[in-house]
């Protein structure tokens, strides 16, 4: 499977440390599609369904049928091995909030 950006995937997140974010849960590939299709890792952000709505650094989404928020502020790379299968998709307007909170805390575009 090629992971595309801004699908929603069904991720194994375990073995964690820390506070990271962790079982498996559903992700946002971030990474850009050719990064996607010629690396064995992505770039993902971690859905969750424990609402912080003070939080900056969550994006509130309904992506996987009930709300949910978008974990930003856990962003980290996988192997693509975690995948588990692909479950949804962000809207067009989601994946802009996306980009913008992207860049706005890391610079990035």
């Amino acid at each position: 499977m090629t992971p595309v950006r801004y699908g929603i995937y069904l991720a194994a997140l375990d073995p964690t440390v820390g506070r990271e974010i962790a079982k498996t849960r559903p992700v946002v590939v971030v990474s850009m599609d050719a990064m996607n299709h010629h690396a064995e890792t992505v770039v993902v952000c971690p859905l969750t369904t424990k609402l912080h709505p003070a939080w900056r650094s969550r994006i509130r989404v309904r992506g996987v049928g009930k709300p949910a928020e978008i974990a930003v502020d856990q962003i980290r790379t996988i192997s693509t091995l975690r995948l588990v299968k692909k479950v949804d998709r962000l809207t067009s307007g989601d994946a802009m909030m996306l980009r913008e909170l992207i860049v706005e805390m890391y610079g990035l575009p």
